[in-house]
């Protein structure tokens, strides 16, 4: 007898057909504990819309996630799916707040919430305008903050009165930063609040992958920056009212907190805290 050293075959053991495994599904509820596997991010679901899911840690983190595998809950590994068909289920807003029940919106408070322009109040009515309705809060366009403390100063913003203002470009060194500070110490900081976002514009606050792009083109120093944006898509930018058509296109593509940026989500429900918490004490 010869001794054939390739009549067994190595690979057999790898044959083995193996079962997928089923994980058990568990349907999201605001509060559960999640852990992501990936990373060992820990925090409880505080949001969720359009599949996706936000948790925040204990430190105040939140981090947005998809719905699906990859979590764990008390240890075990978990599909996270939408509450089921039929269930009792209460209507989130845009904003991932839970909606109240349908009514009439809120008496105007005294309180105010100020953004820079047109485009950024837009964006915050297409995600917030519910919460800002329930609330009573009334948001409303300057034009630009050069003249911020003379706004201010002629708001003239009390205890029962806050006014929260919310500013582009909100970096170290920047003019911007300048004149919030100047705000913060004078004679109606205690009761405004400025607070801002890293980004150019607005239009950066909605995630470029929404777009459906990688990321948000560099324009060059000395061109404007929409028009800038609009030349490298290659969309329309003679006029203001091509401007306008490019910036309604981008809003098309909102429809719910996921489409933004965490730095612009956080500010923004920032002020509406500021604007409506109760102002005893």
């Amino acid at each position: 007898m010869t001794d054939d050293r390739y009549s067994n075959d190595v690979l057999a053991d790898f044959r083995r057909e193996r079962a997928p495994k089923v994980l058990p599904k568990v349907s999201i509820d605001p509060g559960m504990v999640v852990e992501v596997i990936a990373d060992g991010f820990v925090g409880a679901l505080v949001r969720h819309a359009n599949g996706v899911i936000e948790l925040e840690d204990r430190h105040g983190r939140v981090r947005a996630f998809p719905l699906g595998s990859g979590y764990l809950i008390d240890g075990v590994s978990v599909e996270l799916t939408k509450p089921e068909a039929g269930a009792a289920v209460a209507r989130t807003t845009a904003s991932g707040s839970v909606a109240a029940p349908q009514q009439r919106a809120r008496t105007a408070l005294a309180s105010r919430i100020y953004v820079e322009g047109r485009h950024d109040a837009e964006l915050v009515e297409r995600v917030w305008g519910d919460d800002l309705r329930a609330e009573g809060v009334v948001v409303e366009f300057l034009g630009g903050i050069d003249d911020l403390e003379a706004i201010v100063a002629d708001f003239a913003p009390t205890s029962e009165r806050r006014l929260g203002i919310l500013v582009d470009h909100l970096v170290a060194g920047s003019k911007e930063s300048r004149i919030a500070d100047a705000v913060s110490r004078g004679k109606y900081g205690k009761h405004a609040l400025v607070v801002g976002h890293p980004f150019v514009d607005v239009w950066q606050a909605v995630k470029p992958q929404s777009l459906g792009i990688a990321v948000w083109p560099t324009i060059p120093r000395g061109t404007e920056w929409k028009h800038g944006i609009c030349e490298a898509f290659g969309w329309p930018h003679d006029d203001q009212a091509d401007i306008a058509r490019a910036w309604q296109f981008i809003l098309s593509k909102v429809t719910s907190f996921a489409d933004l940026e965490p730095a612009l989500l956080g500010r923004v429900e920032h002020l509406i805290d500021f604007v409506t918490v109760d102002q005893e004490g």
